[in-house]
């Protein structure tokens, strides 16, 4: 098991610290195989066709699983049935973790995240703002380990729309809500989190293409002709990913049963 990150006395003094201490839930078993078994053959849904993924016609395309595509981008792919989860509570995730005590993002992996905090609180905690806004054109400022040790990275969250995707698509079967941003950091990806109605709970669909990054307003591939991602990079983010939310659909239903109803 891994060694927890540090927290302070006043972490431990908030009513969400037990969160914390409890032990990580275990990553099932088929993706653990997924991520032994190596870099998928096929590649995901390229990033200029991510609307397919958005309404998910892209059966075709990596659904679960990780690997380097033919121009040198890496990708990431991960679908976690979350049961107990709705929607709402998606929406109130993402801005809650954003803001108040890093303790917040700790609870999300405990082993590897440090701190995730916006840029303009002041939006994020405003009551005015629809919660399914409330990243939109907010920064996180982050601090976490996926891999080879703790990174810094710059999360630029978007709408919808000035990500390029088609929102006539969102509020639909496989789209109830989304969140999706632009990194940048020593790895640059753009990166999409979609979930919608699934059984007793939600299907948490994520997506990752390592080496985009925003340019004079347009996404961009910004890797050198030849140049390729190293397999461990999508590997160590792919295993971060499974691990992480795992965890939050674990602790998700209980967390916005006690704090939901608070302002952020």
């Amino acid at each position: 098991m891994s060694k927890k990150v540090g927290v302070s006395r006043e972490e431990m003094a908030l009513p969400y610290y037990k969160y914390f201490t409890q032990p990580l839930a275990q990553v099932p078993a088929e993706k653990l195989a997924v991520l032994a078994g190596g870099a998928s053959k096929i590649s995901a849904v390229p990033f200029d066709r991510r609307n397919l993924f958005l309404r998910a016609e892209d059966g075709d395309y990596c659904r679960l699983g990780y690997g380097v595509a033919e121009d040198g981008t890496a990708f990431v792919c991960n679908e976690t049935y979350m049961p107990g989860v709705t929607g709402e509570m998606l929406d109130w995730w993402f801005p809650w973790h954003s803001v108040g005590s890093d303790l917040r993002y700790k609870i999300w992996d405990p082993e590897d995240h440090y701190f995730a905090r916006a840029d303009w609180c002041d939006y994020v905690c405003d009551p005015a703002v629809p919660m399914h806004q409330k990243t939109w054109g907010v920064n996180h400022y982050i601090m976490e380990d996926v891999g080879p040790g703790p990174d810094f990275l710059k999360l630029c969250f978007k709408s919808p729309a000035d990500f390029g995707y088609d929102t006539a698509a969102i509020g639909t079967e496989h789209c109830q809500s989304l969140v999706c941003a632009i990194g940048e950091g020593g790895c640059p990806a753009a990166m999409t989190h979609v979930w919608a109605p699934y059984k007793d709970g939600v299907l948490f669909r994520s997506r990752f293409w390592i080496g985009y990054a925003l340019v004079d307003g347009e996404y961009r591939k910004i890797l050198p002709e030849g140049v390729r991602v190293p397999d461990v990079v999508p590997q160590g983010l792919f295993a971060h990913n499974i691990k992480e939310f795992t965890n939050l659909a674990a602790i998700l239903p209980s967390l916005w049963q006690e704090f939901g109803s608070q302002p952020l």
